[in-house]
């Protein structure tokens, strides 16, 4: 078995993967995606989000390669717009998720990873008697600014940010644009958090959804990245604005380094710049459960083959 060490890092991977309309099955030591119009290899070591749009299969041993491969897997929809449901990452201790709880638990340490958040994004001075609503709001302030001076840039209009969670065409194209974008953004993040062992739901600023911390990383680069890109996209054309949109997030991300920068961003604004790589232990935990998986006697959890077997009661998968 490959010795872990010698495995790609998250940051060190290609940012993401979109699929749609084909079949992706495991081949020798990589992944092959057949499509309608020819079979495409995917080196699955570099891959650190996989989203799966619609008309795509997966086969179970190519599913099992991207989790020992510690790859997110994301099922979405067309062109990446919404998030239906995602696999677990790869880290098998708890005490990132354990320091994140703890941060939000107390609300002294939670303001300060708040201000630290709004800080990163907007270097300006914070009055020491801040609260975390009026935070919010300086926040929302400045974000109206940036789509104003985007507009301003760019020509394209702005009315606002509406959408219809409901009925995507709804929206104007700009605003499809910038949800085409933020689906790509959020799936990066969300592949970060998870490979790193946070928890997604446990938000600073965002609270009360299963994907706030995701919502509150992502905001980190939104007028860095994704709100130029859905603004430059609209002013070219207002056709396939989400497909142009995907794949200009794709150029952007590379360009900026985005998925070296996530890991140590959450990092500096948890006040944690001590915990940014893998600690032996987490390898030792990687190998002994990757080594559980695929020892002699087949994948981890299933049955022990012949012999008489346990009851249910007893907690064996054969009734004798």
């Amino acid at each position: 078995m490959k010795d872990l060490h010698v495995l790609p890092k998250f940051s060190d991977r290609w940012s993401h993967l979109y699929l749609e309309h084909g079949r992706l099955e495991q081949e020798a030591a990589s992944l092959a995606f057949y499509a309608p119009d020819g079979k495409v290899q995917i080196p699955i070591c570099q891959l650190g989000l996989l989203m799966l749009g619609p008309g795509t299969a997966v086969t179970h041993q190519a599913m099992k390669a991207l989790a020992d491969n510690n790859c997110l897997v994301c099922w979405t929809g067309e062109q990446g717009v919404r998030m239906y449901a995602h696999s677990s990452g790869g880290t098998h201790f708890s005490r990132r998720l354990l320091k994140q709880a703890e941060l939000y638990c107390d609300p002294e340490s939670r303001l300060r990873v708040v201000c630290r958040m709004y800080q990163k994004r907007f270097p300006e001075p914070i009055a020491d008697d801040v609260t975390i609503d009026q935070l919010r709001g300086m926040e929302g302030a400045r974000v109206r600014k940036a789509y104003q001076e985007a507009s301003l840039a760019t020509g394209v209009a702005w009315h606002g940010r509406n959408y219809n969670q409901d009925n995507w065409n709804w929206g104007d194209p700009i605003n499809r644009a910038l949800s085409a974008a933020n689906a790509c953004l959020y799936g990066l993040c969300h592949a970060a958090i998870v490979s790193a062992g946070y928890s997604a739901a446990i938000g600073f600023i965002h609270t009360g959804k299963m994907l706030s911390f995701v919502y509150d990383i992502a905001d980190l680069y939104k007028t860095e990245l994704t709100i130029p890109v859905a603004f430059h996209a609209v002013a070219e054309s207002n056709e396939e604005v989400e497909r142009r949109v995907r794949l200009a997030c794709r150029d952007a991300f590379y360009e900026s380094r985005l998925i070296e920068r996530i890991l140590p961003d959450i990092a500096e604004v948890l006040d944690a710049r001590d915990d940014l790589a893998e600690s032996p232990e987490e390898f030792e935990g990687r190998i002994i459960s990757l080594a559980d998986r695929t020892s002699d006697r087949g994948l981890y959890g299933e049955s022990d083959g012949q012999g008489p077997g346990r009851t249910v009661a007893e907690g064996g998968g054969q009734v004798p």
